[in-house]
């Protein structure tokens, strides 16, 4: 009986930290989709949504059209940092190189309180304090997985 050779596929550090990313942006997406046809996981009610991920206590969830609008956001981020367009390295190097801005951005903001200047509203205590503790960090995260994605001219 002939055996075939294993061809075993290396896999580099910098595309572990771009899928992961990429990955974790499709999530982010995925849970807008939710919020979008309703849910108010991983909360009570859309009441304590608007408080905690918004930063309207008391106030309502955007709409479902706002929703869609920053889960779709977040599928084309996922996607550059993923590695698409595979056929056009220099938008996807332009493409990521935004994501990670945005990324730092809405990271620094939140951590020094200020995400109200991207996010007029973002103002209760609750979403402060979750802005600082879990959003932020996990924006500045995600940018520092996706680096890679930037410096990177082949298709992962």
């Amino acid at each position: 009986m002939a055996t075939r050779p294993v061809r075993v596929r290396s896999v580099s550090a910098e595309s572990v930290s771009t899928g992961v990313a990429a990955i974790g942006l499709g999530a982010i997406a995925g849970l807008h989709v939710a919020w979008a046809a309703g849910s108010s996981w991983p909360l009570g009610d859309r009441s304590e949504l608007a408080d905690a991920v918004v930063g309207r206590a008391g106030g309502e969830v955007p709409p479902p059209s706002a929703c869609l609008a920053v889960a779709g956001a977040l599928t084309l981020a996922s996607g550059l940092i993923g590695g698409r367009p595979a056929v056009d390295p220099r938008l996807r190097r332009s493409g990521a190189r935004a994501v990670v801005a945005v990324l730092c951005l809405r990271g620094s903001l939140g951590l020094g309180g200020r995400t109200d200047i991207l996010s007029p509203g973002s103002a209760s205590q609750r979403f402060r304090r979750l802005d600082r503790r879990i959003y932020s960090p996990l924006c500045l995260g995600l940018a520092a997985l996706a680096l890679p994605a930037v410096r990177t001219s082949r298709p992962r």
